[in-house]
């Protein structure tokens, strides 16, 4: 019987990757195999992927050589990084200009690149409706994938493009979940003014990557972007207000106070938003909700994800 093509995910412990190292193990049709990348092969989520029937392989994004080791005889691969393990956007071009070269270096049939808009072709730098930061960005974790974008290109590696959304699963994590305020009602804040967020379940990219590859070379050079749903700030606060039991309310603030906040990343997130609000109907375009469906039939809507982890938001 012959084996299996391999599948490698990097990030296989992280959001996204694991996402997809699950869809690939869960798949009823068994159409690949699994190589699961991380840092920490001996970590608790990394064995508990080995458990599940994921081959373990150990590479860092800062050593080519390892990655080069890690994509070796394999079919395909699914390239993450990591911005906010380093906040450094010339890290991550690095980084993901490895991925690139070890594509390359290994003969990959396919490779799904999770990247993001150039956010400076909105918005230039010369833009002052924006700040630009770090001398040559607006939106600091967007545009240094970007930048990463044309080494695949320039490298000659069969790649989709995917464009993710913003993840319900931050509402767990960071404080980005609905805060109580003086007055003892709960809100989230959020610089969107009445504009839609496109919005996913983190594992859903990793089902919807895998529908990638399972429809074979049908979206190689193609640019694919993903969403559970598109909804406003009013819209998101009104779900979580009925699955948490307490009422919440959508704070509109100015993406000038959304920067001023201070925590580490509060500018970069601010311009995002910013982005998002001043272009949300081509940014909501770019993720089609029924493509999202069509790669992934078991997408869920935020109503169905809050079902599932309302018990996970810290109030």
């Amino acid at each position: 019987m012959p084996a299996k093509p391999v599948l490698v995910v990097t990030g296989a412990t992280g959001a996204q990757g694991g996402g997809l190292v699950h869809a690939i193990l869960d798949d009823p049709q068994q159409s690949f195999a699994v190589r699961a990348v991380t840092r920490k092969a001996d970590s608790d989520n990394a064995r508990q992927l080995q458990r599940l029937g994921a081959e373990i392989v150990s590479a860092d994004l800062d050593d080519l050589g390892s990655l080069e080791r890690a994509f070796a005889g394999a079919y395909g691969a699914y390239c993450v990084t990591n911005f906010w393990e380093h906040i450094s956007p010339e890290r991550e071009t690095r980084q993901a200009t490895n991925l690139a070269k070890a594509a390359q270096a290994a003969k990959l049939q396919h490779v799904v690149w999770s990247t993001l808009e150039d956010s400076r072709k909105w918005v230039p730098l010369t833009d002052t409706r924006m700040p630009t930061l770090l001398g040559k960005y607006k939106v600091p974790h967007f545009d240094a994938k970007a930048d990463a974008d044309r080494k695949f290109i320039d490298l000659g590696v069969p790649v989709t493009f995917l464009l993710t959304s913003f993840y319900w699963d931050n509402l767990i994590y960071f404080g980005m979940g609905p805060q109580k305020g003086p007055d003892g009602a709960y809100a989230i804040t959020l610089p969107m003014a009445d504009q839609k967020l496109p919005g996913i379940a983190r594992d859903d990219i990793g089902r919807c990557a895998f529908g990638i590859f399972k429809a074979g070379n049908k979206y190689i050079g193609k640019t694919l972007g993903i969403a559970g749903e598109h909804l406003t700030g009013d819209a998101m606060a009104a779900a979580l207000g009925k699955a948490l039991g307490v009422p919440v309310r959508y704070n509109a603030v100015s993406a000038d106070a959304y920067r001023a906040f201070g925590f580490p990343g509060a500018e970069d997130l601010g311009n995002m938003f910013q982005f998002n609000r001043d272009f949300s109907d081509e940014f909501c375009a770019a993720r089609d909700l029924a493509l999202s469906r069509k790669l992934n039939p078991a997408l869920q809507s935020f109503a169905e994800w809050l079902e599932k982890n309302k018990g996970r938001i810290p109030l």
